[in-house]
């Protein structure tokens, strides 16, 4: 294989790594175009009001909210999804119209924090009896998981940049260090994506529990699922192991 076809192919899966890294990134930090349709993970909440309703039997009045401008966190309603990226979490009454919480660096993933957050108080009661013992509501799980996965990723994509830029200079030093940074890159990457995977699978078992065993049983209603931002992450992952190759032959090779 030609040096210059080796430096092209590292340089080129690397900066397809980096440029899908800086999109989880951006994921959720408002609701334009670009950002809301990328997540981390997705919760649908607009089955848990039939379901709430069947397990108290009264009226549901006030669970939700339309109005997409409200501020979260605010027991002014639930919203119909939440979708939650590596700064802040949004919530939307419909598929566009929603609204954001503040940017926070590694901000935490508790889904049963911003839905309870949002419910009226006498709703919230029921649901703490409802979800207990699962790892949805298990908020400080999450919450760690999620943070030490952030870090991961914030490492790896310093690492994937690094990589991009010594990697184009024609130096056996730069080429040195554009391979270990790679390797550390693809890492990095891959433990973050592990550790969202893991702890979005372990909340998808609230999308078939059961609340009650009235009417032959009455399902959460809530629907927890991976967002896009997920396999973007994995997908730089596989472009970072795979530029490792090139990489390591180009320092191995090379001479000048």
């Amino acid at each position: 294989m030609r040096g210059e076809y080796c430096v092209g192919g590292a340089s080129f899966l690397s900066f397809v790594a980096l440029l899908l890294l800086i999109f989880v990134n951006v994921g959720q930090i408002n609701t334009s175009l670009v950002p809301h349709g990328i997540a981390m993970a997705k919760v649908d909440t607009s089955g848990f009001g039939q379901a709430l309703h069947q397990v108290i039997t009264d009226p549901v009045q006030g669970l939700y909210t339309t109005n997409y401008t409200s501020p979260l966190g605010q027991r002014n309603g639930l919203r119909q999804i939440y979708e939650f990226g590596l700064y802040s979490y949004c919530a939307y009454v419909n598929s566009s119209a929603g609204t954001c919480t503040n940017h926070t660096i590694a901000d935490k993933f508790e889904p049963y924090i911003a839905m309870k957050s949002d419910m009226f108080t006498n709703y919230s009661q029921y649901t703490d009896t409802m979800f207990v013992n699962t790892t949805f509501v298990n908020s400080s799980y999450l919450a760690y998981n999620s943070r030490v996965a952030y870090y991961f990723i914030l490492i790896g994509t310093i690492f994937a940049t690094i990589a991009l830029f010594t990697g184009v200079a024609k130096r056996a030093l730069l080429f040195f260090i554009s391979t270990a940074s790679s390797i550390m890159a693809a890492l990095f990457i891959l433990i973050g994506a592990a550790i969202w995977t893991s702890i979005v699978k372990k909340c998808e078992g609230i999308n078939t529990l059961e609340i009650s065993l009235l009417n032959g049983g009455v399902i959460s209603g809530i629907i927890v699922s991976y967002g896009n931002g997920i396999y973007l992450t994995w997908a730089a992952f596989a472009c970072l192991a795979a530029a490792t190759v090139p990489y390591m032959v180009s320092c191995c090779t090379f001479r000048g």
